[in-house]
C-alpha cells in the first residue's frame, strides 16, 4: 500500500467563508434575502452588500448575518435554525470552529395583496 503525504497547505479567501454563510442562511425557509451592512470596514472594501460579516481568529469564525424575514415567522425559533446550520456548515466544509452566529434582523418583508 502506498502511503501518500502533501507537504502543501490549504487556504481559504474570506469569500469562501462569506459564501458558505451565505448560501446556508438562505436555505432555511422563511429567510428572504440579506440585508445589506451600512457603514464600517466592509462597506469601504467592497463587503457592505453581502449581509455577512465574519472575523477569524486562531482557527475560530465569529458570523454576524444581517437578514431579511419573511412575515409571520417566530423570529426566536427561525434565528436558533439559521444559527444551527451556518456553524454546521462552516464547521463541516472548512474544518473550523464556530464562536459565535450573531443574526441581525433588518427587516421584516410583509407581502402586499393586489
Amino acid at each position: 500500500m502506498t502511503d501518500y503525504r502533501s507537504a502543501g497547505k490549504t487556504t481559504l479567501t474570506p469569500d469562501v467563508l462569506l459564501t458558505i454563510a451565505r448560501m446556508a442562511a438562505l436555505e432555511v425557509e422563511g429567510v428572504r434575502r440579506m440585508a445589506p451592512i451600512k457603514g464600517g470596514v466592509n462597506s469601504l472594501f467592497g463587503r457592505g452588500n453581502d449581509g455577512v460579516r465574519i472575523v477569524v481568529e486562531d482557527s475560530n469564525a465569529f458570523v454576524d448575518l444581517y437578514l431579511v424575514l419573511n412575515s409571520d415567522l417566530n423570529i426566536r425559533e427561525i434565528s436558533r435554525i439559521i444559527q444551527h446550520k451556518v456553524a454546521r456548515a462552516i464547521a463541516e466544509i472548512t474544518g473550523l470552529e464556530v464562536g459565535h452566529v450573531n443574526i441581525h434582523i433588518e427587516d421584516i418583508d410583509y407581502e402586499t395583496e393586489a
